[in-house]
C-alpha cells in the first residue's frame, strides 16, 4: 500500500511539473532558432560584402558551407519545434473537453437543484417543514439544510461561471497555438526552400575551385607545415610554463572549469573550422591537419578579448598566424591567434572581456581567429567550453 501511494505521489508530482518542462523545452529551442537565424544573417552579411575576387576563395566557400549547416539545424530545430506544439495543442483539446465535461456535470447539477427547488417554492411548505421539527436540534438543523441550500445553489452557478470563463481562456490559448504553429511551418517551408538553392550555388562554387587542385594542394601542404609549427610552438610554451612548478591558483582553475559551456566569446563571428580531424572542403579524400582549436571568423578588423581572468604568459609571432597570446587561467590556458597586433604584454594580469588585440584582415571584409583552451597539457574543444 506504501509503495503504491509512494508511485502516486511521484507520478502526481511528474504530471504537474510537465507544463512547466514543456515551457522550458519551448524556450530552449526559440532560443537556439533565434541564434542560428543570428548566425545565418552574420553569414550573409560577410558574403553580400565580399569583393568579386574573392566570390570564389576558399574562405568564401568556408562561409558557404558553414550557412548550410546552419540552415539544416535551423529546419531540424523548426521540424522538433512544430512537433513540440503540435502536442501541446494535442493537450490543450484534452484539458478542453475535460473542462466542457466538467461543466456539463455541473449544469446538470444545478439545472435539477434549480428544478426541484422551484417544485417546492411554497414558504408555506418551508414553514411546515421548519415546524414539524421534533425538537429544537432538529428544528435548527432544517433550518441550516435551507440556507445551506440556497448557499449551494449559489456556488454551483459562480463555479460553472468560472469554468466557462476558463474554457474561454483555454480556447484562446488553442488558437493561439494554432496560429504559432502555421506561422512556424510557413518559416520552416521558406528556409528549407532557401537551403536548397543555397547547397546549389555551393556545388557551383566547389566545382569552380576544384579545378585548381595543384594550387590548393601547395596551400594545404604550406598549411600543414604552419599548423605543426604552431602545435609545437603552443604545447611548448604551455610546458615551459607547466614546467616553472609555480603556485597555480587553483580558486581561477575551479571558477574557469565551473565556466564550462558558458564563457564569453573572444570574438564575435561563427566557426567556420572545427577542433579536430577534418576532411578538405573539396577533396574530401583529403585528411586536413588536425586542429588543436577553432577558427572563428570574424568582421574584418574585429577586436579579440579574452575570455577569463588570468595571466598573460608569452605573445609570439608565427608564420601564417600571426601574433599570438598565451594566457593561463590556473591549470588552464587560453591561446589566441592571428591578431594583427597585440595590445597586452607578457606578465600582465588580465581580466574577462579585457582587449588583447584586434585581428588582421583575411580579404576585404573579414578575419579569423583561431582560438585554443588547454587544460595542463590536455587540448580541449573550445566549442564545448563557449557560451
Amino acid at each position: 500500500m506504501n509503495r503504491l501511494w509512494r508511485y502516486l505521489c511521484v507520478l502526481a508530482l511528474v504530471l504537474a511539473s510537465a507544463p512547466v518542462l514543456r515551457a522550458q523545452n519551448a524556450s530552449k529551442k526559440n532560443e537556439t532558432i533565434a541564434r542560428l537565424k543570428e548566425e545565418i544573417q552574420f553569414i550573409d552579411k560577410e558574403l553580400k560584402a565580399a569583393s568579386t575576387k574573392h566570390k570564389e576563395s576558399y574562405n568564401h566557400l568556408l562561409l558557404l558551407q558553414k550557412k548550410s549547416a546552419s540552415r539544416k539545424k535551423l529546419v531540424a530545430e523548426s521540424d522538433l519545434a512544430i512537433k513540440d506544439l503540435q502536442g501541446q495543442i494535442a493537450g490543450k483539446d484534452r484539458e478542453i473537453a475535460a473542462l466542457q465535461a466538467q461543466i456539463d456535470t455541473l449544469e446538470q447539477y444545478y439545472s435539477t437543484l434549480v428544478y426541484n427547488t422551484y417544485k417546492n417554492r411554497d414558504n408555506r411548505v418551508w414553514f411546515m417543514y421548519l415546524l414539524a421539527s421534533e425538537n429544537p436540534g432538529q428544528g435548527y438543523r432544517r433550518f441550516s439544510y435551507l440556507k445551506n441550500l440556497s448557499q449551494t445553489m449559489n456556488t454551483e452557478a459562480e463555479e460553472i461561471l468560472a469554468a466557462k470563463q476558463q474554457l474561454a481562456g483555454e480556447k484562446e490559448q488553442l488558437k493561439q497555438m494554432y496560429s504559432e504553429a502555421d506561422a512556424l511551418k510557413r518559416d520552416r517551408e521558406k528556409e528549407y526552400k532557401t537551403l536548397l538553392t543555397e547547397e546549389q550555388n555551393t556545388r557551383k562554387v566547389v566545382n569552380s575551385l576544384a579545378k585548381d587542385k595543384k594550387r590548393y594542394q601547395a596551400e594545404l601542404d604550406r598549411k600543414r607545415k604552419e599548423m605543426d609549427r604552431l602545435n609545437k610552438e603552443v604545447q611548448r610554451g604551455i610546458g615551459k610554463e607547466i614546467a616553472k612548478k609555480d603556485k597555480i591558483d587553483y580558486a581561477v582553475s575551479g571558477k574557469f572549469e565551473q565556466n564550462k559551456g558558458n564563457l564569453p566569446w573572444p570574438v564575435k563571428g561563427v566557426v567556420t573550422e572545427s577542433f579536430g580531424k577534418q576532411t578538405h572542403p573539396i577533396y574530401k579524400n583529403i585528411s586536413l591537419p588536425a586542429n588543436n582549436g577553432i577558427t572563428i571568423t570574424a568582421k574584418r578588423g574585429s577586436e579579440v578579448k579574452c575570455v577569463f581572468e588570468g595571466v598573460v604568459k608569452q605573445i609570439m609571432i608565427m608564420p601564417g598566424y600571426s601574433h599570438c597570446v598565451l594566457v593561463q587561467h590556473g591549470e588552464f590556458f587560453t591561446f589566441y591567434c592571428k591578431l594583427a597586433k597585440a595590445t597586452v604584454k607578457s606578465g600582465q594580469k588580465v581580466k574577462a572581456g579585457d582587449l588583447l588585440g584586434t585581428l588582421e584582415p583575411v580579404d576585404d571584409n573579414t578575419s579569423q581567429l583561431h582560438f585554443q583552451i588547454w587544460k595542463g597539457n590536455a587540448k580541449q574543444d573550445p566549442a564545448k567550453w563557449l557560451r
